[in-house]
């Protein structure tokens, strides 16, 4: 293993003209976006080809635990840190891509409330018939807990829509929500809605992304060096368009 951090953390990006490698990425549903045009970036950058499986974090770390073969992972970083623990993830390869609250969608051309009181957000998911999460993710446990915590629970039971991480900002385009809650990033780019923004600041939760090799990864130095790529420089401009605070965790 020793040998393995060595010659990670000694490895640069691989330049288009070496042998392409053929990656596979492990990551988390929130940053979702972010990973997708990031990944395009480096395969035009270095010619390696980078296929992506998109689940919630719990689902991702147990496929990790279970043995399946992958060469990146991005996942929320308390989850990448045990994955580390347990000797998935090299250690010394972990990095911080960025970090991005919760904020709240309708569908493009509906009215827009507004959810930067606390009270406004309230009335907002009140007025809502439907209103979807992600049913098994942070950010979805993290927002049932916030309506217990404003005392709606009761009003909310029969609108509140758990969703699979993979579709949950879908169905408010295809009105079968008024509102979602999720980590904002998940927002963009998902045509025929609208991001009513960041939910207030006083009930916020971050979301924090992380990335790292796996211990068996066949191509370390190009996974590497996807790593990096992701967590650089030149990541934060499309890391901030799309609301993610780079380098924060």
């Amino acid at each position: 293993m020793k040998r393995l951090v060595a010659a990670l953390l000694g490895a640069c990006l691989v330049s288009a003209s070496a042998s392409a490698a053929d990656l596979k990425v492990l990551s988390g549903n929130g940053s979702r976006p972010a990973v997708i045009e990031l990944s395009a970036r480096f395969e035009k950058a270095t010619g390696h080809k980078v296929n992506i499986e998109f689940f919630v974090n719990p689902t991702v770390k147990k496929k990790v635990e279970d043995g399946e073969a992958f060469d990146v992972a991005v996942l929320n970083p308390p989850v990448l840190d045990d994955l580390v623990k347990q000797g998935k993830i090299v250690a010394g390869t972990r990095a911080v891509i960025g970090r991005i609250g919760l904020g709240a969608a309708i569908r493009a051309g509906a009215p827009r409330p507004d959810i930067s009181t606390v009270e406004g957000f309230k009335r907002a998911l009140l007025a809502s018939k439907a209103v979807a999460y992600p049913g098994d993710g942070a950010s979805g446990i993290y927002f049932a807990s916030l309506v217990e915590r404003l005392g709606i629970a009761a009003q909310m039971k029969d609108k509140m829509m758990p969703m699979p991480g993979e579709y949950n900002v879908e169905v408010v385009a295809d009105g079968k929500a008024d509102m979602v809650v999720v980590v904002a990033s998940r927002m963009y780019g998902v045509k025929g809605v609208a991001s009513l923004g960041l939910i207030p600041a006083e009930l916020q939760t971050w979301i924090g992304f992380a990335t790292g090799v796996s211990a068996t990864s066949k191509q370390p130095e190009a996974a590497l060096a996807l790593t990096k790529f992701l967590t650089s420089p030149a990541a934060a401009p499309v890391l901030t368009e799309m609301g993610i605070e780079p380098g924060k965790e």
